[in-house]
């Protein structure tokens, strides 16, 4: 049994633990340690269906630059908020947009089905995909991406999703680049992701 003085000790410890490896990862992600740490291995195999019905494998990013955001069509705020940036980084390519693929993975895949997906991608952007699956091909495929995506109840029974918010920027060999920064305007979002065509 664990010493009572030693208890809070490890509480600090593990919350230090934690917040050293959030800001490890948060530096990565802005730049600061792109010649320090190699990135992880994120991406790979994966086949989901998309909002047509069509299936989609990793195999349909080779040859063009892939924006791909993990979300769910019940999510209240960041999810429209982060698509409709995505839109508009899409808008602002104009012709260009033909030549991206932009996938919006559901991590819902109880409640998000093709007719689901299709239903609330009426709203963005024409070139967004949605795309889901069984909740095992769900599972697989956040998983390769490295995606946190937990279920949370709601007092009234329902539930909603906790889930990273990260857009991947994947190459046109379908390796993982970096995550891609919507906090600027669409014009200089499109024109970065211009280079990766």
């Amino acid at each position: 049994m664990m010493d009572r003085t030693a208890r809070p000790l490890v509480i600090v410890a593990a919350f230090a633990g934690s917040l050293l490896v959030g800001l490890v990862l948060m530096l990565w992600a802005l730049g600061g340690l792109r010649n320090v740490a190699a990135p992880a291995a994120i991406g790979g195999p994966f086949q989901l269906t998309d909002q047509a019905g069509q299936i989609v494998t990793e195999k349909n990013m080779q040859g063009r630059p892939t924006l791909i955001f993990f979300g769910f069509t019940h999510c209240p705020d960041v999810c429209p908020t982060s698509l409709f940036e995505i839109s508009e980084v899409l808008r602002a390519m104009g012709e260009d947009a033909d030549r991206v693929n932009a996938y919006f993975i559901s991590v819902d895949p109880e409640r998000d089905t093709t007719a689901a997906m299709k239903d609330y991608l009426s709203s963005f952007d024409p070139h967004l995909k949605g795309l889901t699956g069984s909740p095992d091909q769900v599972a697989k495929v956040t998983s390769k991406y490295r995606v946190y995506a937990r279920k949370v109840p709601l007092k009234d029974g329902d539930y909603t999703m906790d889930h990273t918010a990260l857009i991947y920027l994947m190459d046109r060999d379908g390796k993982f680049v970096a995550p891609f920064n919507l906090k600027r305007t669409p014009e200089e979002a499109a024109a970065d992701l211009k280079r990766y065509l």
